[in-house]
């Protein structure tokens, strides 16, 4: 299935997304690009926000961008790889049974899935501003990120 479709198809059941990725196999390269490709769309979410923060305090666009992308693209992945470990070892001492790869995977894909939300924050940062608007967003995104992960992580460390 396109990432679009499956996308759609977590928001609707997560778990089942999940078993699916998980049954394509272990592959690295899969979950790095999953990481990556969110760390750049949360980037390009940043985008209307810095560009409103340069306009209004008078700063360069160029070097809120610059520290932007060291953050999402250089730095986030690294934080991302480092809390899907702790979130396997805590799985492990609760009696989980899946791998570092699942725990990983889980992770990666339930910030993937919930990109639609990080995009509407940017959005919502950049032309509205600080405010109600902003923090029910900002609560939306993090009610279904935590869905998605809490759920695919179930399904990643649960024995078979």
């Amino acid at each position: 299935m396109p990432v679009t479709a499956d996308i759609v198809a977590t928001y609707r059941g997560p778990r089942r997304v999940m078993r699916r990725l998980l049954d394509m196999g272990q592959r690295e390269d899969r979950a790095l690009a999953l990481v990556m490709a969110f760390c750049v769309i949360a980037f390009v979410a940043q985008m209307p926000a810095l560009a409103r923060r340069a306009h209004l305090e008078q700063l360069e666009l160029d070097m809120l961008m610059g520290g932007a992308l060291l953050g999402s693209v250089i730095i986030l992945p690294l934080v991302l790889y480092t809390l899907a470990l702790l979130s396997h070892w805590v799985a492990r001492v609760l009696g989980g049974r899946g791998t570092a790869y699942a725990a990983r995977l889980a992770l990666f894909w339930s910030l993937l899935a919930s990109t639609p939300l990080v995009l509407l924050n940017g959005l919502v940062a950049g032309f509205i501003g600080p405010g109600p608007a902003l923090s029910i967003v900002g609560l939306l995104w993090m009610v279904v990120f935590l869905w998605f992960w809490l759920s695919n992580l179930y399904q990643a460390e649960r024995p078979e």
